[in-house]
C-alpha cells in the first residue's frame, strides 16, 4: 500500500494547485481525480466563455495565455493539462473514492487508509477539493426522471429545431437559453423570480432581456415546473398552471458539494441550509485532524462564494501548515 504525506482528492484547478505547492515544498503526495483531468470544466457546455480573465485562473505561477479577454472552455482545458504536464503532477484519473478510515498507528500523529476501486492509500493528511459540479440540485417533481430531462448541457446542435424548456435564471440557464435558440429551438423558460438572476455575465445579460422582451424566447417568471411527460410540461404560473408542448427540458437548478464523500470523513455543517463544513480559516483543517478543504466545496450550498481566482490561496494555506508541522 502506497504511503504519502498529503493525498488530494480532486483533479479541478485548486487540487492541481494543492499538488503544485505540495511538490515544492518537498511533500509526498498524490491526487485522485473520480473523472478526467479538470473533470468538472470539461463537463461545462462546449462554447463556455469564463466570467474570469486568464490571470485569474492561473496556478503555479504559470502564465495563461488567451487570444480571448476571457477565455474560452477549450483554452482552460489546454493550460491546466500543460500545467499538469509541466509540473509532471501525480495524479491518478478515473478513480473514485470509496471508503476512508482513520487508522490507528502507534508514533503517527494522523494516519488514513482511502480505498478506489484501483488502489488504496495511507496518507497522513487529506485535502479535499472536490468542487461542486457533480450531484445536481432536482426539482422532485414527476416525471424529471425521463431521458429527455437533462441536468448538464453541452451542445446547442443536438436541440436544434425542438421544443426545449430551459428552467433557471443564471449564467447557465441562459446561456442555454440563447444558443439553442440561435440554433433554431423553440425555447421556452421558467424562472421561480421575477427577473434574470443578477449573477448573469454582464455582457450576456441584455441580451437575454432583449430576446424575451422582443417575444423571441418566452420566459414564464414566479413560475415553477409542476410536472414533466412525455410531450409536454405543465408549469404553475402566478395565472395558473400552463401545459406546454416540449421535447427536452434543460434543467439548470444548479448543483452542489458531495456532501455524502464530507460525511464519511466525519465533517461536520453548519446547522442552517446553507450546510457549511466546518474549517479553520487560516489552515483550512476541518473539525477532523488532518483533513482539509480547499476551493469550491467550502461554501457549502453557497457555490457562489469561492472560485478559482479567489480560492487558489487555499493551497499555499494548506501546505504552509502541513509542513510547519514535519
Amino acid at each position: 500500500m502506497s504511503k504519502y504525506d498529503i493525498l488530494i482528492i480532486g483533479g479541478g484547478p485548486i487540487g492541481l494547485a494543492c499538488g503544485i505547492a505540495a511538490k515544492k515544498a518537498g511533500l509526498n503526495y498524490i491526487i485522485i481525480e473520480k473523472g478526467a483531468l479538470v473533470n468538472s470544466l470539461y463537463n461545462y457546455p462546449l462554447y463556455m466563455t469564463f466570467f474570469s480573465t486568464s490571470e485569474r485562473l492561473e496556478i503555479g505561477d504559470v502564465p495563461f495565455m488567451s487570444l480571448n479577454p476571457k477565455p474560452h472552455r477549450n483554452e482552460a482545458l489546454e493550460y491546466y493539462r500543460r500545467v499538469k504536464q509541466s509540473f509532471d503532477l501525480n495524479i491518478r484519473l478515473f478513480e473514485e473514492v470509496k471508503e476512508v478510515n482513520r487508522l490507528n498507528n502507534e508514533g503517527e500523529e494522523n494516519l488514513f487508509s482511502v480505498v478506489t476501486p484501483k488502489a488504496a492509500y495511507e496518507a497522513r493528511n487529506i485535502i479535499i477539493a472536490t468542487g461542486f459540479y457533480d450531484i445536481p440540485i432536482y426539482m422532485n417533481v414527476p416525471g424529471e426522471d425521463l431521458p429527455k430531462v437533462k441536468h448538464y448541457y453541452r451542445d446547442p446542435s443536438f436541440y436544434a429545431f425542438q421544443k426545449v424548456l430551459v428552467v433557471g435564471a443564471n449564467n447557465s440557464s441562459v446561456d442555454a437559453a440563447l444558443e439553442t435558440w440561435r440554433k433554431g429551438a423553440d425555447v421556452t423558460m421558467v424562472i421561480r423570480k421575477d427577473v434574470i438572476g443578477e449573477r448573469v455575465k454582464y455582457w450576456v445579460k441584455p441580451d437575454m432581456e432583449n430576446r424575451i422582451k422582443e417575444g423571441s424566447i418566452k420566459a414564464y417568471f414566479n413560475s415553477s415546473v409542476k410536472s414533466i411527460a412525455e410531450d409536454t410540461v405543465t408549469i404553475e404560473t402566478p395565472d395558473g398552471e400552463v401545459t406546454i408542448e416540449n421535447d427536452f427540458v434543460l434543467a439548470m437548478t444548479g448543483y452542489r458539494p458531495n456532501f455524502e464523500l464530507l460525511k464519511k470523513f466525519g465533517i461536520e455543517f453548519s446547522a442552517d441550509d446553507i450546510c457549511v463544513p466546518s474549517y479553520h480559516e487560516e489552515t483550512m483543517e476541518t473539525n477532523q485532524p488532518g483533513i482539509f478543504l480547499a476551493g469550491v466545496v467550502c461554501g457549502g450550498m453557497n457555490t457562489h462564494k469561492w472560485f478559482i481566482e479567489n480560492s487558489r490561496v487555499h493551497a499555499d494555506q494548506i501546505i504552509s501548515y502541513i509542513a510547519s508541522k514535519q
